[in-house]
């Protein structure tokens, strides 16, 4: 089962279904980004950003995925990507009350990346509060996932700041930037705690 397609809309950035058309725009938007993606794994070059792009449209027809591109406002001009992935649905029994919903209770938010002139600015603060909205005001998603490597202080620094609270580390997770298993530091948030996750997202675009 594919997953819809649906863009999300705010002040700074707007996030449009990614599509294989994108993979040039993308890739102007990863190149001359020296050692930006240390703890990332973004393609460098239009062929390898063609099979991302692919790939995550594949997950996307596997109703596994929502993949994103990033798009700045004022500009239009396309500057990163983001995705719903990991989307599960449980199999609630005929007596509950969750069973029979046409959307998804579990997903993790991750393949972030963004050029390097729009890092630390309000994309990446904007983008994260317009999927957990979608996440949990639409979906009503029981729980969002967010995961980086282990040494990627900054990052996990940032998820702790919007309210995500620490599960621990996966050992041997996924594959690192510099083609090693990487840990992932594991961070969630649950339904009951968005409401002041939200406050504080909101908080830091503002403060932006």
């Amino acid at each position: 089962m594919s997953q819809e397609l649906f863009s999300l809309s705010g002040e700074h950035v707007r996030l449009e279904p990614l599509e294989l058309h994108h993979a040039a725009a993308l890739a102007a938007a990863a190149a001359n980004s020296g050692d930006l993606y240390r703890w990332t794994v973004v393609p460098i070059g239009i062929d390898a950003m063609t099979q991302y792009v692919k790939t995550a449209l594949s997950w996307r027809e596997a109703g596994i995925a929502v993949p994103f591109v990033t798009v700045r406002q004022v500009d239009g001009k396309v500057i990163g990507s983001t995705r719903f992935f990991d989307i599960e649905y449980f199999p609630w029994p005929d007596s509950h009350e969750r069973h029979g919903r046409a959307h998804p209770d579990v997903c993790e938010i991750g393949y972030t990346w963004l050029e390097p002139s729009s890092i630390r600015t309000a994309a990446n603060t904007e983008a994260k509060l317009l999927m957990l909205t979608h996440a949990f005001e639409v979906w009503g998603m029981l729980r969002v996932c967010l995961h980086t490597d282990e040494r990627n202080e900054r990052s996990r620094a940032a998820i702790e700041r919007i309210g995500a609270r620490f599960e621990g580390i996966l050992r041997a997770h996924r594959m690192a930037s510099d083609c090693i298993a990487r840990n992932s530091a594991r961070y969630s948030i649950l339904l009951p705690e968005w409401p002041e996750a939200k406050q504080r997202l909101v908080a830091r675009l503002n403060n932006r």
